[in-house]
Protein backbone atom coordinates (compact mmCIF):
# COMPACT_ATOMS: atom_id res chain seq x y z
CA UNK A 1 0.00 0.00 0.00
CA UNK A 2 1.31 3.44 -0.91
CA UNK A 3 0.92 5.97 1.89
CA UNK A 4 -1.23 9.04 1.27
CA UNK A 5 -0.98 12.32 3.14
CA UNK A 6 -2.61 10.99 6.29
CA UNK A 7 -1.67 7.30 6.26
CA UNK A 8 1.81 6.26 7.38
CA UNK A 9 3.65 3.78 5.17
CA UNK A 10 3.29 0.28 6.65
CA UNK A 11 6.33 -1.45 8.11
CA UNK A 12 8.13 -4.04 6.01
CA UNK A 13 6.45 -6.89 7.92
CA UNK A 14 3.11 -6.77 9.69
CA UNK A 15 2.88 -10.34 11.04
CA UNK A 16 4.54 -13.75 10.85
CA UNK A 17 3.18 -16.57 8.75
CA UNK A 18 4.27 -19.61 10.83
CA UNK A 19 3.63 -23.31 10.53
CA UNK A 20 1.09 -24.34 13.19
CA UNK A 21 2.14 -26.04 16.40
CA UNK A 22 0.49 -29.31 17.38
CA UNK A 23 -1.45 -27.74 20.27
CA UNK A 24 -2.61 -24.31 21.45
CA UNK A 25 -4.42 -23.06 24.50
CA UNK A 26 -6.98 -21.40 22.21
CA UNK A 27 -7.78 -21.84 18.52
CA UNK A 28 -9.94 -19.19 16.87
CA UNK A 29 -11.54 -20.12 13.56
CA UNK A 30 -11.75 -17.10 11.27
CA UNK A 31 -9.22 -14.27 10.81
CA UNK A 32 -11.77 -11.54 10.13
CA UNK A 33 -12.34 -8.55 12.35
CA UNK A 34 -13.99 -10.50 15.16
CA UNK A 35 -11.40 -13.28 15.15
CA UNK A 36 -8.57 -10.75 15.23
CA UNK A 37 -10.21 -8.65 17.95
CA UNK A 38 -10.89 -11.76 20.04
CA UNK A 39 -7.25 -12.82 19.82
CA UNK A 40 -6.14 -9.30 20.68
CA UNK A 41 -8.31 -9.03 23.79
CA UNK A 42 -7.49 -12.58 24.91
CA UNK A 43 -3.86 -11.49 25.00
CA UNK A 44 -4.42 -7.94 26.26
CA UNK A 45 -7.12 -8.54 28.88
CA UNK A 46 -6.54 -12.15 29.91
CA UNK A 47 -2.84 -12.81 29.33
CA UNK A 48 -3.48 -15.68 26.92
CA UNK A 49 -0.98 -15.63 24.05
CA UNK A 50 -0.73 -19.32 23.06
CA UNK A 51 -3.35 -18.70 20.37
CA UNK A 52 -3.75 -19.75 16.75
CA UNK A 53 -6.13 -17.91 14.44
CA UNK A 54 -6.91 -20.29 11.57
CA UNK A 55 -8.24 -18.85 8.30
CA UNK A 56 -9.44 -20.71 5.21
CA UNK A 57 -8.27 -17.89 2.94
CA UNK A 58 -6.10 -14.90 3.70
CA UNK A 59 -6.25 -12.70 6.76
CA UNK A 60 -9.25 -10.33 6.66
CA UNK A 61 -10.19 -11.49 3.17
CA UNK A 62 -13.84 -12.25 3.95
CA UNK A 63 -16.50 -9.87 5.25
CA UNK A 64 -13.85 -7.68 6.88
CA UNK A 65 -12.75 -6.63 3.40
CA UNK A 66 -16.28 -6.44 1.98
CA UNK A 67 -18.31 -4.25 4.32
CA UNK A 68 -19.21 -0.57 4.02
CA UNK A 69 -17.35 0.40 7.24
CA UNK A 70 -20.21 2.20 9.06
CA UNK A 71 -19.82 2.45 12.84
CA UNK A 72 -22.72 3.46 15.10
CA UNK A 73 -24.41 2.42 18.34
CA UNK A 74 -27.94 3.87 18.08
CA UNK A 75 -29.79 0.57 18.54
CA UNK A 76 -33.20 0.42 20.18
CA UNK A 77 -33.08 -2.24 22.88
CA UNK A 78 -31.09 -2.08 26.11
CA UNK A 79 -28.89 -5.10 25.37
CA UNK A 80 -28.05 -3.90 21.87
CA UNK A 81 -27.34 -0.31 22.87
CA UNK A 82 -25.04 -1.46 25.67
CA UNK A 83 -23.01 -3.81 23.46
CA UNK A 84 -22.69 -1.49 20.45
CA UNK A 85 -21.92 1.58 22.55
CA UNK A 86 -19.22 -0.37 24.38
CA UNK A 87 -17.78 -1.10 20.92
CA UNK A 88 -18.01 2.57 19.93
CA UNK A 89 -16.14 3.66 23.06
CA UNK A 90 -13.41 1.15 22.23
CA UNK A 91 -13.25 2.45 18.64
CA UNK A 92 -12.59 5.93 20.00
CA UNK A 93 -9.35 4.78 21.63
CA UNK A 94 -8.30 1.83 19.49
CA UNK A 95 -6.05 3.56 16.96
CA UNK A 96 -3.89 4.98 19.74
CA UNK A 97 -3.86 1.65 21.58
CA UNK A 98 -2.76 -0.20 18.44
CA UNK A 99 -0.41 2.62 17.43
CA UNK A 100 -1.85 2.28 13.94
CA UNK A 101 -3.90 4.86 12.04
CA UNK A 102 -7.07 3.46 10.46
CA UNK A 103 -8.96 6.69 9.75
CA UNK A 104 -11.77 6.46 12.27
CA UNK A 105 -13.84 9.47 11.25
CA UNK A 106 -16.69 10.44 13.59
CA UNK A 107 -18.62 12.36 10.96
CA UNK A 108 -22.09 11.38 12.20
CA UNK A 109 -24.87 9.13 10.90
CA UNK A 110 -28.32 10.28 9.77
CA UNK A 111 -31.15 7.71 9.77
CA UNK A 112 -33.92 9.22 7.66
CA UNK A 113 -37.66 8.96 8.32
CA UNK A 114 -40.00 9.24 5.32
CA UNK A 115 -43.40 8.29 6.80
CA UNK A 116 -45.33 9.15 9.93
CA UNK A 117 -44.77 5.62 11.24
CA UNK A 118 -41.04 5.93 10.65
CA UNK A 119 -41.08 9.26 12.50
CA UNK A 120 -42.73 7.60 15.52
CA UNK A 121 -40.32 4.68 15.43
CA UNK A 122 -37.25 6.88 14.99
CA UNK A 123 -38.20 9.27 17.79
CA UNK A 124 -38.87 6.30 20.06
CA UNK A 125 -35.39 4.96 19.27
CA UNK A 126 -33.80 8.36 19.91
CA UNK A 127 -35.54 8.62 23.30
CA UNK A 128 -34.48 5.06 24.17
CA UNK A 129 -30.89 5.92 23.23
CA UNK A 130 -30.94 8.95 25.51
CA UNK A 131 -32.20 6.82 28.40
CA UNK A 132 -29.32 4.38 27.79
CA UNK A 133 -26.70 7.13 27.66
CA UNK A 134 -26.21 6.83 23.89
CA UNK A 135 -25.96 10.15 22.04
CA UNK A 136 -29.00 10.71 19.82
CA UNK A 137 -30.83 13.69 18.38
CA UNK A 138 -34.01 14.18 16.39
CA UNK A 139 -33.55 16.59 13.47
CA UNK A 140 -36.15 18.43 11.41
CA UNK A 141 -35.77 18.62 7.60
CA UNK A 142 -34.21 22.09 7.88
CA UNK A 143 -31.71 20.82 10.46
CA UNK A 144 -30.93 17.83 8.22
CA UNK A 145 -30.10 20.22 5.38
CA UNK A 146 -27.62 22.00 7.62
CA UNK A 147 -25.87 18.72 8.39
CA UNK A 148 -25.96 17.37 4.81
CA UNK A 149 -26.68 20.15 2.28
CA UNK A 150 -26.53 17.85 -0.78
CA UNK A 151 -29.40 15.65 0.49
CA UNK A 152 -32.71 16.08 -1.34
CA UNK A 153 -35.27 16.29 1.46
CA UNK A 154 -38.44 17.47 -0.31
CA UNK A 155 -38.47 16.95 -4.08
CA UNK A 156 -38.80 13.17 -4.05
CA UNK A 157 -41.50 10.52 -3.91
CA UNK A 158 -41.13 10.03 -0.14
CA UNK A 159 -40.11 13.40 1.35
CA UNK A 160 -37.78 13.38 4.33
CA UNK A 161 -39.84 14.17 7.45
CA UNK A 162 -36.94 14.05 9.91
CA UNK A 163 -33.99 11.95 10.99
CA UNK A 164 -32.16 10.63 14.00
CA UNK A 165 -28.57 11.83 14.22
CA UNK A 166 -25.71 10.24 16.11
CA UNK A 167 -22.73 12.59 16.04
CA UNK A 168 -20.22 10.08 17.47
CA UNK A 169 -20.89 7.59 14.69
CA UNK A 170 -18.86 7.42 11.50
CA UNK A 171 -16.61 5.21 9.39
CA UNK A 172 -13.14 3.63 9.47
CA UNK A 173 -10.88 2.01 6.88
CA UNK A 174 -11.50 -1.69 7.34
CA UNK A 175 -8.27 -3.16 5.95
CA UNK A 176 -6.17 -0.89 8.15
CA UNK A 177 -8.22 -1.96 11.19
CA UNK A 178 -7.42 -5.59 10.41
CA UNK A 179 -3.73 -4.91 9.84
CA UNK A 180 -3.45 -2.93 13.07
CA UNK A 181 -5.05 -5.70 15.12
CA UNK A 182 -2.99 -8.43 13.41
CA UNK A 183 0.24 -6.51 13.88
CA UNK A 184 -0.37 -6.08 17.61
CA UNK A 185 -1.46 -9.72 18.02
CA UNK A 186 1.72 -10.87 16.29
CA UNK A 187 3.81 -8.78 18.67
CA UNK A 188 2.15 -10.61 21.58
CA UNK A 189 2.90 -14.06 20.09
CA UNK A 190 -0.38 -14.99 18.38
CA UNK A 191 0.03 -17.30 15.33
CA UNK A 192 -1.94 -16.66 12.14
CA UNK A 193 -2.45 -19.82 10.09
CA UNK A 194 -3.67 -18.72 6.66
CA UNK A 195 -4.95 -20.80 3.73
CA UNK A 196 -5.93 -23.68 6.00
CA UNK A 197 -9.61 -24.60 6.19
CA UNK A 198 -11.13 -25.99 9.37
CA UNK A 199 -13.42 -28.86 8.37
CA UNK A 200 -14.53 -30.21 11.75
CA UNK A 201 -13.54 -30.91 15.32
CA UNK A 202 -11.58 -33.38 17.40
CA UNK A 203 -13.83 -34.49 20.26
CA UNK A 204 -13.70 -36.59 23.39
CA UNK A 205 -17.30 -37.35 24.24
CA UNK A 206 -19.11 -34.02 24.49
CA UNK A 207 -15.84 -32.10 24.82
CA UNK A 208 -14.00 -30.44 21.92
CA UNK A 209 -10.23 -30.98 22.09
CA UNK A 210 -9.11 -29.55 18.76
CA UNK A 211 -9.97 -28.75 15.16
CA UNK A 212 -9.61 -30.80 12.00
CA UNK A 213 -8.19 -28.94 9.03
CA UNK A 214 -7.50 -29.83 5.41
CA UNK A 215 -3.83 -30.20 6.42
CA UNK A 216 -4.14 -32.09 9.71
CA UNK A 217 -5.46 -31.72 13.24
CA UNK A 218 -4.58 -28.94 15.68
CA UNK A 219 -5.15 -29.54 19.37
CA UNK A 220 -6.84 -26.83 21.44
CA UNK A 221 -7.81 -26.24 25.02
CA UNK A 222 -10.68 -24.08 23.80
CA UNK A 223 -12.09 -23.25 20.35
CA UNK A 224 -13.83 -20.03 19.36
CA UNK A 225 -15.78 -19.87 16.10
CA UNK A 226 -15.73 -16.44 14.41
CA UNK A 227 -16.54 -17.66 10.93
CA UNK A 228 -19.79 -15.73 10.26
CA UNK A 229 -22.25 -17.70 8.12
CA UNK A 230 -19.87 -20.62 7.67
CA UNK A 231 -20.18 -21.31 11.39
CA UNK A 232 -23.13 -23.60 10.67
CA UNK A 233 -21.05 -25.76 8.32
CA UNK A 234 -18.88 -26.56 11.32
CA UNK A 235 -21.47 -26.85 14.07
CA UNK A 236 -23.56 -29.12 11.85
CA UNK A 237 -20.76 -31.70 12.04
CA UNK A 238 -21.49 -31.93 15.78
CA UNK A 239 -25.26 -32.01 15.37
CA UNK A 240 -25.56 -28.48 16.81
CA UNK A 241 -28.09 -26.53 14.73
CA UNK A 242 -27.88 -22.75 14.76
CA UNK A 243 -30.75 -20.54 13.52
CA UNK A 244 -28.72 -18.75 10.83
CA UNK A 245 -29.43 -17.84 7.22
CA UNK A 246 -26.71 -16.45 4.97
CA UNK A 247 -27.33 -14.02 2.14
CA UNK A 248 -25.15 -12.03 -0.27
CA UNK A 249 -25.07 -8.32 0.62
CA UNK A 250 -23.85 -6.02 -2.15
CA UNK A 251 -21.97 -2.76 -1.98
CA UNK A 252 -20.41 -0.51 -4.57
CA UNK A 253 -18.02 2.40 -4.99
CA UNK A 254 -17.61 5.24 -7.44
CA UNK A 255 -14.60 7.02 -8.85
CA UNK A 256 -12.65 9.29 -6.50
CA UNK A 257 -14.37 12.65 -6.05
CA UNK A 258 -13.65 15.86 -4.18
CA UNK A 259 -15.09 15.92 -0.63
CA UNK A 260 -18.82 16.49 -1.03
CA UNK A 261 -20.64 14.10 1.33
CA UNK A 262 -20.09 15.18 4.96
CA UNK A 263 -21.71 12.32 6.90
CA UNK A 264 -23.30 8.88 6.58
CA UNK A 265 -26.92 8.81 5.38
CA UNK A 266 -29.17 5.77 5.78
CA UNK A 267 -32.72 5.41 4.45
CA UNK A 268 -34.75 2.29 5.15
CA UNK A 269 -37.69 3.47 3.09
CA UNK A 270 -36.00 4.66 -0.09
CA UNK A 271 -33.56 1.84 0.63
CA UNK A 272 -29.94 2.90 0.40
CA UNK A 273 -27.09 4.04 2.62
CA UNK A 274 -24.20 6.23 1.49
CA UNK A 275 -20.94 7.70 2.71
CA UNK A 276 -17.74 9.04 1.21
CA UNK A 277 -14.51 7.19 1.91
CA UNK A 278 -11.45 9.07 3.09
CA UNK A 279 -9.87 8.95 -0.40
CA UNK A 280 -13.03 10.28 -2.02
CA UNK A 281 -15.02 7.31 -3.35
CA UNK A 282 -18.75 7.30 -2.71
CA UNK A 283 -19.63 4.00 -0.99
CA UNK A 284 -23.20 2.72 -1.33
CA UNK A 285 -25.12 -0.26 -0.03
CA UNK A 286 -28.71 -1.45 0.44
CA UNK A 287 -30.59 -4.69 1.04
CA UNK A 288 -29.58 -8.32 0.82
CA UNK A 289 -30.23 -10.62 -2.10
CA UNK A 290 -33.14 -12.76 -0.96
CA UNK A 291 -31.63 -16.11 -1.88
CA UNK A 292 -29.48 -18.02 0.60
CA UNK A 293 -25.85 -18.73 -0.18
CA UNK A 294 -22.21 -17.84 0.32
CA UNK A 295 -21.64 -16.13 -3.04
CA UNK A 296 -19.57 -12.96 -3.03
CA UNK A 297 -21.45 -11.56 -6.01
CA UNK A 298 -25.06 -10.42 -6.08
CA UNK A 299 -27.91 -9.76 -8.51
CA UNK A 300 -28.04 -6.94 -11.04
CA UNK A 301 -31.53 -5.79 -10.07
CA UNK A 302 -30.32 -5.07 -6.52
CA UNK A 303 -27.60 -2.81 -7.92
CA UNK A 304 -30.12 -1.04 -10.14
CA UNK A 305 -32.56 -0.43 -7.29
CA UNK A 306 -29.99 0.99 -4.89
CA UNK A 307 -28.49 3.27 -7.52
CA UNK A 308 -31.98 4.62 -8.29
CA UNK A 309 -32.52 5.22 -4.56
CA UNK A 310 -29.15 6.97 -4.23
CA UNK A 311 -29.84 9.33 -7.13
CA UNK A 312 -33.31 10.11 -5.76
CA UNK A 313 -31.84 11.18 -2.42
CA UNK A 314 -28.71 12.74 -3.93
CA UNK A 315 -29.37 14.16 -7.44
CA UNK A 316 -25.80 15.49 -7.40
CA UNK A 317 -24.59 11.87 -7.65
CA UNK A 318 -26.30 11.30 -11.01
CA UNK A 319 -23.14 11.87 -13.06
CA UNK A 320 -20.77 9.95 -10.82
CA UNK A 321 -19.24 6.86 -12.42
CA UNK A 322 -19.67 3.51 -10.71
CA UNK A 323 -16.32 1.69 -10.75
CA UNK A 324 -16.86 -1.55 -8.87
CA UNK A 325 -19.38 -3.69 -7.03
CA UNK A 326 -18.89 -6.59 -4.67
CA UNK A 327 -20.74 -8.64 -2.09
CA UNK A 328 -20.09 -10.07 1.32
CA UNK A 329 -22.05 -12.75 3.14
CA UNK A 330 -24.32 -11.71 5.99
CA UNK A 331 -25.44 -14.33 8.49
CA UNK A 332 -28.80 -13.38 9.97
CA UNK A 333 -30.69 -14.77 12.97
CA UNK A 334 -34.49 -14.65 13.40
CA UNK A 335 -34.24 -11.59 15.70
CA UNK A 336 -31.46 -9.77 13.77
CA UNK A 337 -29.12 -10.03 16.77
CA UNK A 338 -25.95 -12.10 17.16
CA UNK A 339 -25.26 -15.34 18.99
CA UNK A 340 -22.28 -15.06 21.37
CA UNK A 341 -21.61 -17.71 23.93
CA UNK A 342 -20.94 -21.36 24.80
CA UNK A 343 -22.39 -24.33 22.96
CA UNK A 344 -23.63 -27.72 24.21
CA UNK A 345 -20.07 -28.97 23.64
CA UNK A 346 -17.58 -28.15 26.36
CA UNK A 347 -14.74 -25.82 25.25
CA UNK A 348 -16.55 -24.74 22.06
CA UNK A 349 -17.84 -21.16 21.76
CA UNK A 350 -19.61 -19.32 18.93
CA UNK A 351 -19.76 -15.72 17.77
CA UNK A 352 -22.00 -15.40 14.72
CA UNK A 353 -25.28 -14.03 13.36
CA UNK A 354 -24.24 -10.37 13.27
CA UNK A 355 -25.99 -9.59 9.98
CA UNK A 356 -24.91 -6.11 8.95
CA UNK A 357 -23.70 -5.20 12.45
CA UNK A 358 -20.43 -7.07 12.43
CA UNK A 359 -17.90 -4.40 11.49
CA UNK A 360 -19.26 -1.72 13.78
CA UNK A 361 -19.14 -4.17 16.69
CA UNK A 362 -15.59 -5.41 16.01
CA UNK A 363 -13.78 -4.32 19.20
CA UNK A 364 -16.82 -4.84 21.43
CA UNK A 365 -17.46 -8.31 20.03
CA UNK A 366 -13.81 -9.22 20.49
CA UNK A 367 -13.85 -7.93 24.07
CA UNK A 368 -16.87 -9.98 25.20
CA UNK A 369 -16.02 -13.09 23.17
CA UNK A 370 -12.50 -13.10 24.61
CA UNK A 371 -13.98 -12.90 28.10
CA UNK A 372 -16.36 -15.79 27.33
CA UNK A 373 -13.56 -18.01 25.99
CA UNK A 374 -11.11 -17.13 28.78
CA UNK A 375 -13.52 -17.60 31.67
CA UNK A 376 -16.00 -20.08 30.22
CA UNK A 377 -18.83 -17.72 31.19
CA UNK A 378 -20.51 -14.92 29.21
CA UNK A 379 -19.55 -11.33 29.85
CA UNK A 380 -22.52 -9.32 31.22
CA UNK A 381 -22.78 -7.55 27.86
CA UNK A 382 -23.21 -10.75 25.86
CA UNK A 383 -25.13 -12.78 28.42
CA UNK A 384 -28.48 -11.99 26.69
CA UNK A 385 -27.07 -13.24 23.36
CA UNK A 386 -26.89 -16.97 24.06
CA UNK A 387 -28.52 -19.45 21.70
CA UNK A 388 -30.97 -20.51 24.41
CA UNK A 389 -33.02 -17.35 23.80
CA UNK A 390 -34.52 -18.98 20.72
CA UNK A 391 -36.16 -21.60 22.91
CA UNK A 392 -36.93 -19.38 25.92
CA UNK A 393 -38.46 -16.62 23.77
CA UNK A 394 -36.21 -13.88 25.22
CA UNK A 395 -35.46 -12.49 21.77
CA UNK A 396 -33.56 -9.24 21.09
CA UNK A 397 -35.56 -8.10 18.08
CA UNK A 398 -33.56 -5.39 16.30
CA UNK A 399 -34.97 -5.61 12.80
CA UNK A 400 -35.87 -1.92 12.79
CA UNK A 401 -32.67 -0.48 14.24
CA UNK A 402 -30.51 -2.96 12.35
CA UNK A 403 -31.14 -0.70 9.35
CA UNK A 404 -31.44 -1.04 5.61
CA UNK A 405 -30.26 -4.56 4.93
CA UNK A 406 -32.56 -6.48 7.31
Amino acid sequence: MVADGNTPAPPERLWRNPEPKRNYDVVIVGAGGHGLATAYYLARNHGLTDIAVVERGWLAGGNMARNTTIIRSNYLLDASAALYDHALRLWEELHEELDYEFHFSQRGVLNLAHTEQEVRDARRRAFANELNGVDAEWLTPDEISEVCPILNTSNLRYPVLGATYQRRAGIAKHDLVAWGLARKCDEMGVDFIQNREVTGFVTDGDRVTGVRTDSGDIGAGRVGLAAAGRTTLLTDTLGVRLPLQSHPLQAMATEILEPVHPCVVMSNHVHVYTSQAHKGELVLGAGVDTHNGYAQRGSVHVIENQLAAAVELFPVFARAHLLRTWAGTVDVTPDASPIIGPTPYENLFVNCGWGTGGFKATPGAGWVFAHTIATGEPHPLNEPYGMERFTSGALIDEHGAAAVAH
